[in-house]
């Protein structure tokens, strides 16, 4: 079977069930999208050092990795053909007690940080904003089109456990972010504005 179908060479590609849409469609965006995250955790899983401290994070990417398939599936399927929600409320549980642990490792955050560190931890700050990126276009598809409210909070909760997690896998490889400016304006609230809702 051949990778290239020549189908798409006029602008358009096929949603879950057939259904024929435009390249710039709203749910090709946003499950293109949740591919690009997708990989950018690839990238930093192939950065993790193999040290047993952070087997438990590789073992967190990898099933994030195989729930945002699952993701992708719903943000391409058109309303009214989903047989049933494939992220569900333990997905995002998932993700909340992960983050409770990763941060009960770590001192609480009191500045903003300029994202960097290691090369995993700066991989997981970019896989952070492309899925923050994600959930932005989920909420215009909700506006506009059915979709399980579930995608939108787990896009939601994985941009807060990736920024964690990034934090947590410097922390580990003894390679911190520096500390960034804090806003004149924000500076008695500076820990509160560094993370997002």
């Amino acid at each position: 079977m051949k990778i290239y179908t020549k189908t798409g060479d006029k602008g358009q590609t096929s949603l879950l069930f057939g259904k024929r849409v435009p390249k710039d469609d709203l749910r090709v965006e946003a499950y293109g999208t949740v591919d690009e995250a997708n990989s950018a955790i690839g990238l930093a899983v192939s950065f993790l050092p193999e040290e047993a401290t952070l087997t438990e994070v590789r073992g967190y990417l990898n099933e994030i990795q195989q729930v945002l398939f699952n993701v992708g599936a719903e943000l391409a399927t058109p309303a009214g053909r989903r047989p049933g929600w494939e992220t569900t409320e333990q997905h995002v549980q998932a993700l909340e007690e992960a983050i409770d642990t990763l941060e009960g490792r770590m001192p609480p955050l009191t500045s903003f940080l300029l994202p960097g560190g290691s090369p995993s931890g700066a991989a997981l700050h970019v896989a952070r904003t492309v899925a923050r990126r994600a959930e932005r276009q989920s909420v215009t598809i909700a506006g506009q089109d059915e979709l399980n409210p579930l995608v939108i909070s787990y896009l939601n909760r994985l941009s807060d456990f990736l920024f964690v997690c990034a934090r947590y896998v410097n922390q580990v490889m003894g390679q911190a972010e520096p500390a960034g400016p804090v806003p004149q304006g924000l500076k008695a609230n500076a820990a509160k504005a560094t993370k997002q809702d």
